[in-house]
């Protein structure tokens, strides 16, 4: 058989691809949980784009399955192994400060522009086109190929679990989700609650009673504003001075006002996500460290001294006596994106830790809960998905590396990441581009794109691999 030129391939049916991808991301599938229904269990706009997709493969002749309203597939080839696909037709909220509508779907500068872009409806259906090309050439497959479409990637995962309880999971996979050349390890993710016990006392008045204190609502973002409410007994002016000062010393945005005989402080830090803490700048920790050098009544001076001496400047774990590094994945990291006072509850702090791939949670959380324990705090609401890891000499990985440099020219280097791609829900599957070494990531930012070109390449790169991946047994 002559060797295929898949760009060209590409080519032959790039308008039809722009179109159809313009078409999904017209749709505004966000999770909805306020108006649902048996149909649409997660909202009407993300079962709008799992029914778009089911539709379009009919069409074109895969043969679609509708799973539970939560999850669909489109299937083509024979053969007693299944090559998986993972893709996501959800997305997160559009955001403000967009140049042109976050669905419009416009092109200029040979990008396209929308909610979705990036993460995950381009690759999606550059995925859906590999397929296709695949089908359209008659190629001689010995593993059946199945797109896997997902609808709550953004939130719960609720599509994958409920998924995989109904239907098989693929021989080897992967998600069109990352970042190329390769992600062949994640790191793992566990999400803490620490909650601080009663037993503190006040006994003696202190010349400043933290009233409320509240900064992050989600664990895997590095909180951007954080609020405290306070009651200052004297010298108020002196305190509104120091946190002036200590704010600047660190460029902070910062305020305060007087409401209802209560001082307000507010703190602007910098957004960014929770697997590298150090790309933001956590508004509630830097409000934390500032009052727990304050004269505070035992319960919040006990809060607030916790959240200074195990987080503040220090987001790989030092301090609390968890650190780990490996070679395949990097450092521990945590990141206390949800933290809250107040003077009836005491306090929380919700932290998530990305783990790496040799490290053991069993093992963490033991010494967590030892050092919690002397502390005066106790954890509650605990999550852990193990990391995820494929060897490097696995034929999946062997197969998308010889992919990569034929179409690119490029080494196929490795990654790993402590973000979660829905690789992870496979027992063999790899994140597998779309975003090309040098390309910034603007996936959930405002104006998110991509390139036209990309997407092609993209396209050129899954043909092969599903060919290369399907013909063998």
């Amino acid at each position: 058989m002559s060797t295929i030129n898949w760009m060209d391939e590409v080519e032959k049916r790039k308008e039809y691809l722009i179109k159809d991808a313009q078409g999904l991301l017209h749709i505004k599938s966000l999770l909805d949980e306020e108006n649902t229904s048996i149909d649409a269990p997660l909202g009407k706009g993300v079962k709008e784009a799992l029914d778009y997709m089911l539709l379009l493969g009919e069409k074109d002749g895969f043969t679609p399955k509708n799973v539970g309203n939560l999850a669909g597939h489109l299937e083509f080839g024979t053969g007693e192994e299944l090559l998986g696909i993972l893709c996501h037709v959800d997305v997160v909220p559009e955001g403000d400060g967009w140049t042109s509508d976050p669905f419009g779907a416009e092109i200029r500068d040979g990008k396209i522009f929308a909610r979705g872009a990036l993460d995950d409806k381009g690759p999606t259906m550059a995925a859906y086109y590999a397929m296709k090309i695949v089908k359209e050439l008659g190629l001689p497959l010995k593993k059946r190929v199945r797109m896997i479409i997902g609808t709550d990637e953004e939130s719960n995962w609720r599509c994958v679990e409920h998924y995989f309880q109904h239907e098989e999971m693929p021989t080897l996979g992967f998600a069109p989700d990352a970042d190329f050349p390769i992600i062949n390890a994640e790191k793992g993710i566990a999400d803490i609650d620490m909650v601080q016990k009663e037993s503190v006392q006040n006994k003696e008045a202190a010349n400043v009673e933290v009233v409320s204190f509240a900064s992050g609502k989600r664990y895997n973002m590095v909180p951007d504003y954080a609020k405290s409410s306070v009651h200052v007994k004297d010298n108020q002016e002196e305190m509104v001075q120091q946190f002036t000062n200590f704010m600047k010393q660190y460029e902070l945005e910062h305020g305060h006002h007087v409401e209802t005989g209560e001082l307000i402080l507010e703190v602007k830090g910098v957004s960014a996500h929770g697997m590298e803490p150090k790309n933001g700048k956590n508004a509630g920790l830097f409000l934390a460290e500032f009052l727990s050098k304050q004269s505070l009544d035992a319960k919040a001076a006990a809060y607030f001294q916790f959240a200074s001496r195990y987080f503040f400047d220090d987001s790989r774990g030092v301090n609390l006596g968890i650190a780990y590094e490996d070679d395949i994945s990097g450092e521990l990291t945590i990141n206390p994106g949800k933290l809250s006072y107040s003077k009836e509850s005491g306090g929380r702090i919700g932290m998530t830790c990305r783990y790496p791939v040799t490290n053991k949670m069993e093992n963490t959380k033991a010494k967590l809960d030892a050092l919690l324990e002397t502390e005066g705090f106790t954890i509650e609401n605990f999550s852990d998905s193990k990391p995820h890891h494929v060897d490097e000499k696995e034929f999946l990985i062997q197969t998308l590396k010889k992919v990569y440099e034929e179409q690119t020219g490029e080494k196929a280097e490795l990654l790993a990441i402590g973000g979660g791609t829905y690789a992870r829900s496979l027992k063999a599957g790899v994140a597998f581009g779309p975003l090309f070494p040098g390309r910034p990531d603007i996936a959930h930012q405002k104006d998110e794109y991509m390139y036209i070109e990309d997407l092609l390449k993209a396209t050129a790169i899954y043909a092969q691999a599903i060919f290369e991946l399907a013909k063998s047994e």
